[in-house]
């Protein structure tokens, strides 16, 4: 019997890229699809955010802007927990917080800062606020975001301080004052109240914020631990630049997306 060895087994050809799945953000045909698509994105998020336990009472919001009719958002409704809502359950209300779709009030604390924010930023879909927990934390010690990890570069001198605390937001002056301090960033901490992230899709503002209370936890564990290493402008800009942007944000969103459209997927009725 012969034993010579055939050689070694060449390897199965590469498959061609363009057959490989890769998920994008969609393109809509039309305001009741797009409109379908943001609310779902919405209703998900929100459950996440439940999820991930940055609802403290009735505050926590997202909002995202309607594609059709114009100075008019979609937003949670007051005092739903956001672990329970549903697309059915999602409010639209104009600019001026007067509800004309749903069946709930709004917070409108809350909702006079979205709308400022949204109308200061057309360039903008979803505009997400919570009181998390490290949010609050750092936003206590009037502090950005500092170079110290990969991640937290994403956000290297594309985020402010709103260096002040002038009680609940509750009239449209100080959501002028919000909007303004954020200015064309994607994002703002609140000193003495949390965090304020913005996207191009609900995708992309609700990943945002998720990396933002992120590392706000991460500075704060580090600084207590010792002194954080700076990465330097060089490095944290060139960072910034292949993970800062909203596609990105996007991309990285997607397998929550994925897990709360398999493990609770009533959420979308």
């Amino acid at each position: 019997m012969s034993t010579q060895n055939p050689g070694p087994v060449p390897a199965p050809a590469p498959i061609p890229t363009d057959q490989l799945h890769f998920a994008m953000p969609p393109v809509h045909t039309s305001a009741a699809d797009e409109r379908r698509h943001r609310k779902e994105r919405l209703a998900g998020a929100l459950r996440i955010f439940g999820r991930l336990g940055y609802e403290d009472g009735v505050s926590g919001h997202i909002t995202a802007r309607d594609p059709e009719f114009d100075d008019c958002y979609w937003v949670n409704p007051f005092g739903v927990p956001l672990r329970h809502i549903t697309v059915g359950d999602l409010v639209l209300a104009n600019g001026e917080g007067q509800v004309v779709q749903g069946r709930h009030h709004v917070n409108q604390a809350a909702f006079t800062v979205h709308a400022e924010v949204h109308r200061a930023r057309p360039d903008l879909v979803a505009v997400a606020h919570c009181h998390s927990t490290y949010g609050k934390a750092l936003s206590a010690l009037g502090e950005l975001i500092e170079p110290i990890t990969q991640e937290a570069c994403a956000f290297y001198e594309d985020h402010a301080l709103l260096d002040e605390y002038t009680g609940v937001s509750v009239d449209a002056g100080e959501g002028k004052r919000i909007a303004v301090a954020l200015g064309t960033y994607k994002a703002l901490v609140l000193r003495n109240h949390g965090l304020l992230a913005v996207g191009d899709s609900v995708d992309a503002a609700a990943w945002w914020f998720i990396a933002l209370e992120r590392c706000c936890e991460v500075q704060l564990a580090a600084r207590a631990a010792g002194r954080p290493v700076l990465i330097d402008r060089r490095q944290a800009v060139a960072t910034r630049d292949r993970t800062g942007g909203d596609l990105v944000a996007w991309i990285n969103y997607q397998s929550m997306w994925q897990d709360i459209t398999r493990s609770e997927p009533e959420f979308l009725a």
